[in-house]
């Protein structure tokens, strides 16, 4: 409610996760996604991969948009399309190399979203790790991608308007820049509201 109170455009749920603070029970995800005010979108972090494990994971939470934080077969997102229509897909990409490119790409004619985040898959760390990466490779997504592109990734209220003005996202996403001793910090909510207005001016 503090979010919202603040202006904040969504909030995610993370569900559970291999790594990463924050995440809450299914049942408590649901509850939250009723009670957000609109036009606020209640967006479900999941790291399920089928078709079949994601459907059930929305449907469980009553959620319209999923933020799928593993890296799945574009067709994934297109079976997704085809047995729930009305679903929203962001797509999650890990950037650590140039592959990210070609991934977007890839991923741009299947998700309506992606997100740009720091984890790196191969060892488990699929986001909320607290740090940045190469800006200039998210750049050039944004400049490429025919969908919106929301950047994560060790973004703080120190560093976000740097980010914003080298990335040039659609939107940031923030888990660990706002949290103090693994709980979000009332204080940096506001900070790093405030600095994203800043800005966009």
């Amino acid at each position: 409610m503090l979010a919202a109170a603040l202006g904040v455009d969504a909030l995610g749920l993370v569900a559970e996760m291999p790594s990463g603070p924050g995440p809450i029970p299914d049942r408590r995800i649901s509850a939250i996604a009723r009670n957000i005010p609109p036009p606020i979108a209640p967006v479900l972090l999941t790291s399920r991969q089928t078709t079949a494990d994601i459907l059930d994971h929305v449907r469980q939470t009553g959620v319209s948009t999923v933020q799928i934080v593993r890296h799945v077969d574009p067709s994934t997102h297109q079976r997704l399309a085809h047995e729930a229509p009305w679903l929203r897909i962001i797509q999650v990409i890990h950037v650590e190399d140039g592959a990210a490119l070609e991934m977007a790409e890839a991923y741009s004619h299947s998700a309506h979203a992606l997100l740009l985040d720091s984890g790196r898959p191969a060892q488990e760390m699929l986001g909320g790790v607290g740090r940045t990466h190469d800006w200039r490779l998210s750049r050039q997504i944004v400049q490429a991608s025919p969908i919106a592109v929301f950047l994560a990734g060790g973004l703080n209220p120190g560093n976000v308007g740097e980010a914003i003005r080298t990335v040039r996202p659609f939107g940031v996403d923030v888990c660990s820049g706002l949290r103090s001793d693994g709980e979000l910090d009332e204080a940096k909510l506001l900070a790093f509201t405030i600095a994203v207005r800043v800005a966009l001016i």
